[in-house]
């Protein structure tokens, strides 16, 4: 029994974090509601997570259109299919590519960011002093940045999205030769609303979540200046495993409804 009992503890460990987000999760929701409402700071979190992170997210975008268009080029020409290559990469980044990497990059980026900016806030005791001083931190720092990742990550998406299948014409100009307008015909007539509504969707649980690790791993950090850097840590991991879940779960129940 002793030796499984390293396994069992951090199980139980994993079982209470677990508990203590859907709490945290819960307090954010009966915050959000309530007054005042920090319209000013959640105009600063938007600028800082959507306009700081644009140029990442846009550069990576358009690496995945050349990088998926130049991979997949050989292979449809071998089955005489290279006249299918708009639609195949234009469903491919909007429905899965686009969305899940562009969700990832964020969790590195803001993730990690909001995680170590408040779990620095926290070991100096600037949350405690706002607590005295009659400011309600959670409202300020907890509840703003939460909505500003779950408002501007789906902006960043489609941004990204728009780049990659940019990319992507590129590649079928220089090989084949394809004219800008007859590449995004082909693009838009063989896309539909099912394609991209569950990939907006999730987005916005993608933000949620990146928020909400984030702003949770930082507003519980201990152990001093060392866990500022645990929480940033913490923070990218947790919301790179909650992300896969998310997608997979949006997944399931598209296809089960649409």
């Amino acid at each position: 029994m002793d030796v499984f009992r390293p396994m069992i503890d951090s199980f139980k460990a994993f079982l209470a974090e677990i508990g203590d987000l859907t709490f945290f999760s819960i307090r954010f929701f009966k915050e959000v509601f309530k007054s005042p409402y920090e319209f000013n700071e959640l105009l600063k979190q938007c600028y800082n997570i959507g306009n700081k992170s644009l140029t990442l997210v846009l550069v990576t975008g358009f690496i995945i259109g050349l990088v998926f268009t130049l991979q997949s080029r050989p292979t449809l020409e071998e089955f005489g299919a290279v006249s299918w290559m708009p639609s195949m990469v234009s469903i491919s980044i909007i429905r899965e590519i686009g969305p899940i990497i562009t969700g990832l990059i964020c969790a590195g980026k803001i993730g990690s960011g909001i995680g170590a900016e408040i779990g620095s806030m926290r070991v100096t005791e600037q949350i405690d002093a706002m607590e005295v001083s009659g400011t309600n931190p959670f409202k300020y720092l907890v509840v703003t940045r939460i909505l500003a990742t779950t408002l501007m990550l789906p902006l960043l998406v489609l941004c990204g999205d728009t780049i990659a299948i940019f990319g992507s014409y590129l590649v079928e100009n220089t090989k084949g030769n394809v004219s800008f307008l007859l590449y995004f015909n082909q693009v838009f007539n063989n896309l539909e609303f099912s394609d991209l509504f569950p990939a907006i969707v999730k987005s916005f649980f993608f933000g949620f979540a990146i928020g909400l690790v984030g702003c949770y791993k930082g507003y519980n950090c201990k152990k001093g200046t060392v866990g500022v850097g645990l929480a940033a840590n913490s923070a990218v991991v947790y919301t790179s495993m909650l992300l896969f879940v998310i997608d997979f779960i949006v997944v399931l129940i598209t296809n089960i409804f649409i």
